[in-house]
């Protein structure tokens, strides 16, 4: 494995923990869904649904570009942009699982 896809990998786990710790505050776990579910959406759209780690770790190299716009074309909640990069972790983490060399 790459440098700098473990260190991707890295990042998007403490993501996805993060996120998790916010599931305690309803309110707050769903705004940040909401921009989890459009990042998630536009990663389909991207690579669609066969695609290796190597392959979304370079995708996610450029996301910050469009991820940003994914989340504020979702109607996401006034502040969001503060999150874009643990809801951005989070989803690139949840859409590895779909990777066809992943293994937990």
């Amino acid at each position: 494995m790459s440098l700098g896809l473990e260190t991707a990998q890295q990042e998007w786990t403490e993501s996805h923990r993060r996120l998790e710790g916010h599931a305690r505050d309803p309110a707050r776990y769903e705004a940040l869904m909401q921009g989890f579910e459009a990042i998630t959406a536009q990663l389909r759209r991207r690579i669609g649904h066969t695609f290796t780690l190597a392959e979304l770790a370079e995708a996610y190299a450029g996301a910050e570009r469009w991820s940003r716009d994914a989340v504020a074309a979702s109607g996401a909640p006034a502040g969001w942009a503060r999150s874009l990069a643990l809801v951005e972790g989070a989803a690139f983490h949840a859409y590895a699982r779909g990777a066809v060399d992943y293994a937990p």
